[in-house]
């Protein structure tokens, strides 16, 4: 569900850029309500609730780097799965073909069979002609015991490769498991988050994730993120974070199609590249 980038820049301090994408994740959180009723817990002050939303924004995205890497892990998993599975059906085709080769000589040797090649030589009319023929029986012999043994080992072979496709397929079964539990802990993270941010009054919601950003993040590093080329516009790399976190903000329980990129419905890849775009930072859809 999270948006899949084969490179990815990284700094140490720039983390506001990757909380923005983060925080536009939350649109494809699906269990996030906020119908239910709160528990009996003391009423947080605004700066209590930055504070547990950065950090549960920061849990989703590790949550959301594990789902990146294990779907690229699937990913190859699922391609040499493929390929095993190509190259065995290539085999099997060769090997059918060496089978079929192999019962036309035993045809031919049942159709000629019955007396003893002596017998056979004393009662041909043209003796030189069924040497000849003796020699090349011989010789098709030693070529039929080849191939009985290109379809033995052709056979190994096979089953090798059946057995490495059942070890890919246990490998893809297993990062797809690891998929659905990252998954998970990032619907929990956001809805969570979305929770906390419904107790802040709606006007301050965009403003207070800004704030809170700038107070407690590096903003070296996400000058340099933001001013990478292509990403360079007329606006301050702040504002630029802080005009797609509010983007993202203002688009929280809108409907999770897939394969939307707004403005009314979006996937998770969707709406990242919805609120970048808002910010003047044009991104690839992966």
């Amino acid at each position: 569900m999270a948006a899949h980038r084969k490179s990815r820049r990284r700094s140490a301090g720039g983390h506001t850029v990757r909380t923005a994408a983060t925080i536009a994740l939350a649109g494809a959180a699906t269990a996030t309500g906020f119908d239910g009723t709160g528990h009996a817990e003391p009423q947080l002050t605004p700066t209590q609730v930055r504070a547990k939303v950065d950090q549960l924004y920061q849990e989703a995205e590790a949550a959301t780097e594990k789902y990146n890497g294990a779907q690229e892990k699937a990913e190859a998993a699922e391609t040499r799965l493929g390929t095993l599975r190509d190259e065995a059906a290539r085999r099997t085709e060769q090997l059918n073909e060496a089978r079929d080769a192999l019962g036309t000589i035993a045809a031919a040797q049942y159709r000629g069979g019955g007396l003893d090649p002596a017998m056979q030589l004393a009662f041909t009319d043209d003796p030189d002609r069924y040497l000849d023929s003796a020699e090349f029986v011989e010789r098709a012999g030693t070529r039929q015991a080849a191939s009985v043994a290109n379809v033995r080992r052709q056979l190994r072979e096979i089953e090798q490769l059946r057995g490495a496709a059942h070890i890919e397929l246990a490998s893809l079964k297993s990062r797809q498991a690891e998929l659905k539990r990252h998954k998970k802990t990032i619907t929990v993270k956001l809805g969570a988050a979305r929770r906390l941010m419904s107790q802040l009054p709606a006007g301050e919601r965009a403003g207070s994730a800004a704030d809170g950003d700038r107070a407690s993040r590096d903003t070296t590093g996400a000058r340099e993120e933001l001013a990478a080329p292509g990403a360079a516009t007329g606006q301050a790399p702040n504002s630029r974070a802080a005009a797609a976190v509010s983007y993202a903000y203002s688009k929280l329980g809108s409907p999770y199609v897939w394969g939307a990129t707004g403005p009314d419905a979006f996937d998770c890849s969707g709406l990242v590249q919805a609120a970048y775009r808002s910010a003047g930072i044009s991104l690839p859809r992966t």
